[in-house]
């Protein structure tokens, strides 16, 4: 059977190596372990800076076992390949519906796409390539973009994948299997309810941004604030009737409302302790306010939770003043410290 251009040729998206769409901390990452696995796999970035320093050098992982250097093609969004079959999607949540269509164009009709990402992305790109050709997937990964073409990991976190459409399929297995040299992801049709979790712990390391100091340090003294912020994002996840899976260290379970407190005390002293020990000891969102000085992904992953929140009835309002001090940090209206986080403990106080 000859070959064909375009997003409709005969060729099977599994004859094609993975595509990174997004080389920055959880792409690159993945991308090195994949390499490292013996799996074919390929990068696209929308930053010319880092391409080229990992066309010059390959892309350099540093864990804490030592540095690898992979030597892996990579393209801009110029000269990416026309095809694509197997996307592992893992742009910043804001540029996924601009990632999706340029994707869509090029996927082959027995490709998918992955959302490696933070937040509810998957909508979003079945909207763009179908419900058929999306993959739901949670990853808990602690890593940064030091400078371009060199990435720091702090070690293998927590992952599940599935299908968005639901259930699990052979090509969601194929996917857990090649990245065995990661981790051990786990393959389950509660992919949603992995996803909600990370919300919910998510929205405390986003608080953490809001000062100058260590995510372990700031939850453990800020916990009235930490504690409502997981049960806000969790009331919202039960009103849709979400199943919370736990994670690494986080158990979602003792932060829901009304969870008896000893439990979750000791939950938090167990968090915070797991915390101290990552190599990564300041969030993305701090990263990307503090020294990448851009706009984070924190409105794209909480404002949707926001309008669920609204759509049950339900007041989310310690999620809702942290989205907005978080953009006041962005444009400089207002300035990192703990003051925030104190202010935020005592409305919990107010309100108790």
């Amino acid at each position: 059977m000859s070959e064909t251009t375009g997003a409709n040729s005969t060729k099977n998206a599994a004859d094609l190596p993975y595509t990174v769409v997004g080389a920055g901390a959880i792409g690159g990452t993945l991308a090195v372990h994949l390499h490292a696995q013996g799996v074919p796999v390929q990068l696209v970035d929308a930053d010319p800076a880092h391409v080229e320093a990992i066309r010059s050098n390959g892309l350099r992982l540093q864990t804490p076992a030592g540095t690898t250097t992979a030597k892996l093609p990579v393209f801009g969004l110029d000269d990416a390949p026309a095809r694509l079959g197997r996307v592992l999607l893992a742009v910043k949540a804001q540029a996924t519906d601009r990632a999706a269509e340029w994707i869509a164009a090029r996927l082959l009709a027995d490709g998918y796409v992955a959302s490696l990402q933070n937040g509810l992305n998957e909508a979003t790109i079945a909207a763009h390539v179908g419900d058929e050709r999306t993959l739901i997937a949670f990853v808990d990964l602690f890593a940064d973009v030091l400078e371009p073409g060199v990435i720091k990991d702090g070690g293998a976190g927590g992952m599940a994948l599935g299908e968005y459409s639901g259930g699990v399929s052979q090509r969601v297995q194929q996917l857990a299997n090649d990245l065995q040299h990661w981790g051990s992801p786990v393959v389950s049709d509660n992919v949603a309810g992995f996803l909600w979790s990370k919300l919910g712990f998510g929205a405390m390391l986003t608080a953490t941004a809001l000062a100058d100091d260590d995510m372990s340090v700031l939850i453990d003294r800020h916990r009235p604030a930490m504690n409502e912020l997981a049960a806000e994002v969790f009331d919202v996840a039960a009103a849709e009737g979400i199943h919370l899976e736990g994670f690494d260290a986080f158990d979602p379970e003792v932060y829901r409302r009304g969870a008896d407190g000893t439990a979750r005390e000791e939950a938090t002293d167990g968090l915070v302790a797991w915390l101290a020990t990552q190599s990564k000891t300041r969030s993305g969102i701090w990263r990307d306010i503090a020294v990448r000085k851009r706009p984070t992904e924190v409105p794209t992953q909480y404002r949707p939770i926001i309008d669920l929140a609204q759509k049950h009835g339900l007041q989310v309002p310690l999620l809702e003043r942290m989205v907005d001090l978080i953009g006041q940090l962005e444009t400089g209206a207002t300035a990192m410290s703990e003051d925030h986080l104190a202010r935020l403990d005592e409305e919990v106080s107010v309100r108790s």
